[in-house]
């Protein structure tokens, strides 16, 4: 409560207020944190999101082929033209990945990242309006409490 009032069981209690905004229950939306904005916002993340993770399977299924197409000509080289003997010719070849998977993982987390900020600004959009609602509750209350206190000194 407010102050102090002759009718509470505490008269110097104090309002303590903790915020911890929890990720609202529908990502896409619905809710009355959720501006038009926002979930634009979050679709358009998504789109991209979607988009990057279809490039890195992508790249990851080209690299698969690459070294099955890499130790295939370890094991059989393609002869381009006929060898009399048997050359032992053979590299051993780091399988490293592309620097295109690397740029599309760090892209993925960025997007992932900026999801995960957007979320949390919706909880804090939320938590501000739902304390917004408590607070006004708590006047209504202390002025009925005001009004009462002066009704009984009326009365008296």
């Amino acid at each position: 409560m407010f102050g102090f009032s002759s009718f509470s069981s505490l008269p110097f209690s104090t309002l303590v207020l903790t915020i911890t905004p929890t990720p609202p229950s529908h990502k896409k939306g619905g809710d009355d944190a959720w501006t038009q904005e926002d979930r634009k916002r979050y679709k358009k993340l998504e789109k991209k999101l979607a988009e990057f993770e279809k490039q890195r399977l992508n790249a990851l299924k080209e690299n698969k082929n690459k070294r099955k197409q890499n130790i295939a000509d370890l094991i059989d080289p393609p002869s381009k033209h006929k060898q009399n003997k048997v050359e032992s010719n053979q590299e051993v070849i780091s399988d490293t990945p592309s620097l295109d998977l690397a740029a599309i993982d760090r892209s993925i987390a960025y997007l992932q990242g900026k999801q995960e900020e957007l979320l949390k600004a919706v909880a804090f959009k939320e938590a501000q309006t739902r304390i917004a609602q408590e607070l006004a509750i708590l006047e209504a209350k202390r002025l009925a409490e005001l009004d009462d206190e002066e009704a009984l000194l009326l009365l008296l």
